[in-house]
């Protein structure tokens, strides 16, 4: 297991992080993706602890709140020394009771849906605290300044955002940075070998400004587990019939699953795991975020650490899921090529 820094802070997470939305769903779309109970996430949780997995992630919308609950019960009851893992945790959705004020980024909602995060987690602080997605009805600088407060008064580490559009995430850290606020140093986003959208605004921007990428359903919701294909039948029953989150390009996804299949094979491993070691790979990821409902599953998925893909196994699998060109991309990178050359001391005066 290997640690990379979040974002530009000094804090080191594992490049997989466990997590949690399979914990305690029972019932509306939760049950869908898993209801472990509180023996069954002790067992994940440990064996990830084991493998070297020091990041966890859940949210405060997960199963109602079970999932926070059941975390935090399964860190009590491995005893897990607190310094020993990061923990992050979200808010944005509806919780608790319903109510006008119940969701969202507004100060009310953060200030409130920490205490509570807290109080089911039964820790004292959050390590990284993350906004789920965006509001529209609520300023980006009181977010933020919302946020920051919670730093200083200790109650959180660090702070990130999740599902923003990239014009989003630079105006709030152009706020943090003309204010002297906490910035978001984490954004966790949906990416994956056949769903690369984020390469053409968002990790450009994450790169300029030094902000770590988490990665969400790194397996497309189990699409690119090895388990589907063009001619693989679909199981009655299965995650994908029962609730087909995200969305994806299926002819994208197979020839996808088409060049890594044989990949995986040549290497004696699953798909998943190729799908997962692609990831690994590529230098924006801060850390991949997997889920299970099975130890077999968690140790196949950790597996993917030890994959190593060779530069040409890594240009078959660039080439099958790139992005179609699309303006201004296009324009962006022949405006550059000169001055990119000359960065590389390859053009003349």
């Amino acid at each position: 297991m290997r640690y990379k820094k979040l974002g530009s802070t000094g804090l080191f997470v594992s490049e997989l992080c466990l997590g949690t939305m399979t914990f305690g769903g029972d019932e509306g779309i939760w049950s869908h993706i898993g209801n472990l109970q509180q023996a069954e996430a002790n067992q994940l949780v440990a064996r990830s602890l084991e493998a070297g997995i020091n990041f966890i992630d859940t949210a405060d919308i997960y199963s109602g709140g079970r999932s926070e609950i059941i975390t935090g019960q399964a860190l009590k009851d491995l005893q897990v020394p607190r310094e020993n893992v990061v923990i992050a945790t979200k808010v944005f959705g509806e919780t608790g009771t319903k109510n006008a004020n119940s969701r969202g980024m507004s100060r009310y909602h953060i200030m409130g849906g920490l205490k509570a995060s807290l109080k089911r987690l039964q820790l004292d602080h959050i390590d990284l605290y993350q906004i789920h997605g965006f509001d529209p009805a609520t300023p980006i600088e009181e977010a933020v300044r919302a946020l920051d407060n919670l730093v200083q008064q200790g109650h959180v580490r660090y702070v990130g955002v999740s599902n923003w559009a990239a014009w989003q995430i630079m105006k709030a850290l152009g706020i943090s940075e003309r204010l002297g606020l906490a910035r978001f140093e984490s954004l966790q986003a949906y990416y994956t070998i056949a769903g690369r959208d984020l390469e053409r605004e968002v990790i450009p921007l994450l790169n300029s400004e030094g902000v770590g990428l988490l990665v969400w359903s790194p397996l497309a919701g189990g699409l690119l587990s090895g388990k589907y294909g063009r001619d693989i039948k679909t199981e009655e029953g299965s995650r994908r019939t029962t609730f087909d989150f995200p969305p994806v390009n299926l002819e994208r996804a197979y020839d996808c699953i088409d060049v890594m299949r044989p990949i995986a094979q040549a290497k004696g491993v699953s798909v998943a795991r190729i799908a997962l070691a692609w990831l690994l790979h590529q230098k924006t990821v801060t850390s991949v975020i997997v889920g299970a409902k099975r130890l077999a599953q968690l140790d196949d998925n950790i597996a993917a650490t030890d994959i190593v893909l060779n530069g040409e196994e890594l240009a078959a699998l660039d080439k099958v899921g790139a992005l179609p060109s699309e303006y201004p991309g296009w324009m962006l990178e022949r405006l550059g090529e000169y001055r990119r050359g000359q960065m590389a001391g390859s053009a003349g005066v």
